[in-house]
């Protein structure tokens, strides 16, 4: 999943940054509202964490043109100082989804943000299961016929693009475009290496596919 965080105070905004990479998303991470708007025109986030009180375009404009860019907008969390119920309204009433004051505890926000993804379009189940490999992705458990599977971030995060697509074909570069975030070269081997270590992890007999010139799939 890709995740788009919107913040201005620096240290605060990299340590958000920084907690969500642990729980295996890709993120990207802008500081005012004109370069989220620059981001949101180039990248398909599922979640944006976006605080309401920014520099440049503010919070709320940055909030109503990702409602109006298209049919499937990412899910909105809206970040605020202001902790009035007023100011908790106005927020939703622009058509955030959920309303996060600061301070917070980034625990809280990051069982958020997996609630927001399993009311994504179409909606994610809280825990994906096929071909006999069980994935949570809040608790990251990952079993495979019962026996437990330790895997890296990025091992979870392209297994767990590989469940959600149910059995269709996910492309390299799809998987590139959801488990890592802008900075990753787009020429790099990066996902058939990962792939390698996801399927090694996994086990006998192999349940990972290669779709010889599409990408990879669950059967």
């Amino acid at each position: 999943m890709r995740i788009l965080v919107v913040e201005d105070e620096r240290i605060l905004a990299d340590a958000v940054a920084e907690w969500l990479r642990r729980e295996s998303f890709a993120v990207d991470l802008v500081y005012d509202g004109d370069a989220a708007l620059e981001r949101l025109s180039l990248h398909a986030y599922d979640v944006v964490v976006l605080d309401r009180d920014l520099p440049g375009t503010h919070g709320d404009d940055v909030c109503r043109s990702i409602l109006g860019s298209g049919a499937e907008p990412p899910r909105i969390l809206m970040l605020t100082a202001a902790a009035g119920i007023r100011d908790r309204v106005g927020g939703l009433g622009l058509g955030a989804d959920d309303y996060l004051t600061k301070p917070f505890a980034f625990a809280e926000l990051s069982a958020r943000v997996h609630a927001l993804l399993r009311r994504a379009r179409p909606a994610a189940p809280p825990v994906l299961q096929r071909s006999g490999i069980r994935v949570d992705p809040a608790r990251r458990q990952v079993s495979r016929d019962g026996r437990p599977v330790a895997l890296a971030n990025k091992e979870l995060a392209v297994l767990t693009e590989l469940l959600r697509a149910d059995g269709a074909v996910v492309s390299a570069e799809q998987l590139l475009e959801k488990a890592w975030d802008e900075n990753i070269d787009p020429f790099t081997n990066v996902v058939r290496v990962t792939m390698m270590k996801l399927r090694r992890k996994l086990g006998d007999p192999p349940v990972v596919e290669t779709v010889p010139g599409a990408g990879y799939r669950l059967p």
